[in-house]
């Protein structure tokens, strides 16, 4: 039997604590999406929402001046994962008022399949995952 073994496809950057970083964030995942032929799929649009999402509420809440975030994008055939990694503290939360702002996290919990937050040795990793056929 010769079975071709299959690693995931990885992609990861460096964001500076900048308002630009989520526009480049989002540019960085159009290629990303692009090189794995899924731009054009149909849960494309719901990955940028939520990276976009993502990522400015790293920018806002949790990464300290002078430090960096982390977007890393796994792709396996079945699924693609984003992961936002920021070095500050406390746990990202939804928020259900509707009179208040920072709804970022319902719209992740909404358009993504799953999603959480992994604590680390400094700081956290939210994340996202879509199903794709």
């Amino acid at each position: 039997m010769n079975e071709t073994t299959r690693l995931p496809l990885l992609r990861e950057r460096f964001f500076r604590r900048e308002r630009r970083s989520a526009q480049a964030a989002r540019r960085f995942t159009v290629e990303a999406l692009a090189g794995w032929g899924l731009a054009e799929t149909a849960r494309a649009d719901d990955v940028l929402l939520c990276v976009s999402e993502l990522v400015t509420n790293a920018l806002l809440h949790g990464v300290p001046p002078g430090r960096q975030l982390r977007l890393f994008l796994r792709y396996d055939v079945s699924a693609l994962v984003v992961e936002v990694h920021d070095s500050g503290g406390g746990v990202p939360q939804v928020v259900h008022d509707r009179d208040e702002g920072g709804r970022g996290l319902l719209l992740v919990a909404a358009l993504s399949d799953k999603w959480g937050v992994r604590e680390r040795e400094l700081g956290k990793a939210v994340w996202c995952e879509f199903g794709l056929p």
